[in-house]
């Protein structure tokens, strides 16, 4: 692995290996040897993850259905729980796919996860925990072990492997032979003779023996490792903590900035409101003036609805292009003059009451209008002293 540092107990002291190390790991034993830790990874940008102890790590294979994979976090231990020995409330699971219906899955206890919790709480936030086993190299049709005074950690399959004790590393071996013999073994170790003698007879032919130990065999892995036991409960988190403590000053300085800026917004809504209130109260106002009576419910649009009915359109209709037109005709007859008008808007008629010399003068009037392209109707006339008083119905054409 080039680019991930390992961190890993040894004799339940916590040490870690750096990418492309020597032979020996270097122990976090001491408040110092974590802060030089610490400041290498910062340094050198280097991404570090936890090798979980392989024998506290159960890895397994389980195919599941496309329904069941929809729900596989929730469904797992029910489906394994035949095959373990333990209380599946006890137990963490932490699964990745390997393909379409297969998934690899990783098995521990709740009281494991906890302990390595507080064990690594010193150190850096390593959001990768993987399974000892994972991280040895491993190519299709191989078995990788490397080998120990105490343990043997054996990789035998992309998400299979163990760590166990090197008195029954035989017996083991031959079961796992038996249902699939590997096309090689690649031993790591440091005694060729004593750790020969542990591997069955069907397989000596099959050994690869490298003289090294587990940073020898940590210089060959890949780097991706798709397995990490930080799921569920365990996910990494954020450092909100840690980000709190660098932003509180900006964060604060901006929480009393957007307050203000409510606290303004808020007092120009209450001024603008107040302002529109007495704007339409003015509207109404000046509106009752020029129409005292009749219901009120949006003055500005009943206003300009009467004031365009009074304009007048392109129809011919309309009370000032009317009284342009009749009140020209009326200009131009001497001793004819207009007592009162009524307008009816709806029907775009306007009768005019008129005051003239004779009967001859109304109807010559009437004429004039009729002439002009009106439809001027007489409806009534009468005789008031020496004049006559009449009543003419105009309307367009």
């Amino acid at each position: 692995m080039q680019n991930l540092a390992v961190v890993r107990l040894l004799d339940d002291v916590l040490a870690w290996y750096p990418p492309g190390a020597g032979e020996q790991p270097r122990l976090l034993d001491s408040p110092d040897a974590r802060a030089r830790f610490r400041d290498t990874l910062k340094s050198s940008r280097l991404q570090a993850c936890f090798a979980a102890p392989g024998a506290e790590v159960r890895l397994l294979h389980v195919m599941v259905s496309p329904e069941e994979k929809k729900h596989l976090q929730q469904a797992l231990p029910f489906l394994l729980e035949e095959q373990l020995a333990e209380d599946i409330e006890e137990l963490h699971f932490a699964t990745c796919p390997l393909d379409k219906t297969t998934f690899g899955v990783a098995v521990c206890r709740h009281s494991a996860m906890a302990a390595w919790e507080d064990l690594l709480a010193d150190l850096p936030e390593l959001p990768q925990w993987l399974p000892e086993p994972l991280l040895l190299p491993w190519q299709t049709g191989e078995w990788c072990l490397v080998m120990a005074a105490d343990a043997v950690i054996v990789r035998s399959g992309e998400c299979e492997g163990y760590t166990v004790e090197p008195e029954l590393l035989p017996m083991l071996l031959t079961a796992a032979a038996e249902a699939a013999p590997p096309r090689a073994l690649v031993v790591y170790g440091g005694d060729r003779e004593r750790e020969l003698a542990l591997i069955p007879m069907a397989l000596q032919d099959r050994v690869q023996w490298r003289q090294g130990n587990l940073c020898s065999a940590l210089m060959l892995a890949r780097d991706e490792h798709p397995l990490n036991l930080r799921q569920g409960p365990y996910a990494a988190r954020l450092p909100l903590t840690r980000w709190w403590q660098q932003w509180r000053v900006a964060a604060m300085v901006l929480a009393v900035a957007f307050a203000l800026q409510l606290l303004a917004t808020w007092a120009d809504y209450r001024s603008l409101s107040n302002e529109n209130l007495a704007l339409r109260a003015a509207v109404e106002t000046s509106y009752r003036q020029a129409v005292p009576e009749g219901a009120l419910v949006d003055a500005e649009r009943q206003l300009r609805r009467q004031l365009d009915g009074l304009r007048g359109g392109g129809g011919g209709g309309g009370f000032v292009r009317l009284l342009e037109q009749a009140g020209g005709i009326i200009a131009q007859r001497p001793g004819t003059s207009i007592v009162s008008i009524n307008y009816n808007q709806r029907g775009g008629e306007m009768r005019l009451n008129l005051v003239a010399n004779d009967f001859a003068a109304v109807e010559q009037l009437r004429a004039g209008l009729a002439d002009a392209g009106l439809a001027a109707v007489m409806e009534s006339s009468s005789a008031q002293g020496d004049g006559v008083r009449a009543r003419i119905r105009v309307g367009g054409a």
